[in-house]
């Protein structure tokens, strides 16, 4: 059986933000990748398998090298389930601030 993986599952480990941040600056290979981590290559490997199984990466092969390229257009999912609970709270930050400014007003005045 083989395992459900979406954009949120890859985005939830450190090491594949990581990944995303270096790939969406240049292409790299598997092994440029794994040497900017203090990790086996092996584990490297099983991350861009998880991004590249979420689409948030392609892997192309050039000869003997996997040439691996941020796809970031899923994260837009991301952004939007986000803003969702950005204005959740900027709502109740907006509330806060006119209480804060009437019970101001109320005891000194102003």
């Amino acid at each position: 059986m083989r395992a459900r993986r979406d954009v949120y599952q890859a985005i939830a480990d450190p090491t594949r933000r990581a990944i995303i941040g270096m790939l969406a600056e240049q292409p790299q290979n598997v092994n440029a990748i794994a040497e900017q981590f203090d990790v086996t290559r092996q584990a490297i490997s099983l991350h861009v398998k998880i991004l590249s199984d979420c689409g948030l990466i392609f892997i192309r092969k050039e000869g003997r090298d996997h040439i691996c390229e941020a796809r970031l257009d899923s994260l837009s999912e991301v952004s939007v389930w986000v803003e969702q609970y950005k204005k959740h709270w900027e709502s109740k930050l907006d509330s806060l601030e006119n209480y804060l400014e009437q019970l101001k007003k109320e005891r000194y005045g102003k």
